[in-house]
């Protein structure tokens, strides 16, 4: 017998602030260092929000939000801290346990 396997969308589970929140921080937690892991959770979190409206209240282009958050992006710790307030949360740094 095959196994089948559906594609798992993180957007479609992304309905509210505290759901992106978690997720984000679970995605920072887990980071292997590069930042990779956080880009693509933003990049989740963007496309299950209002992209356009993000990059508005980013203050970045579409385009560029697309640029910055796509697998090939590396955006700034600038661009990180500018997406990450316009979905209205706050970078924190705590201790490791």
């Amino acid at each position: 017998m095959t196994e089948t396997f559906t594609t798992w969308d993180a957007t479609e589970h992304l309905r509210t602030r505290e759901y992106a929140r978690l997720y984000l921080q679970a995605c920072a937690d887990e980071d292997p260092g590069d930042g990779s892991l956080i880009r693509a959770a933003l990049n989740d979190v963007a496309r299950a929000g209002n992209m356009a409206g993000l990059a508005r209240e980013s203050g970045m282009s579409r385009e560029g939000l697309y640029k910055a958050l796509s697998t090939d992006g590396n955006p700034t710790f600038a661009t990180v801290m500018q997406i990450t307030r316009a979905l209205g949360m706050q970078v924190r740094i705590d201790l490791r346990a």
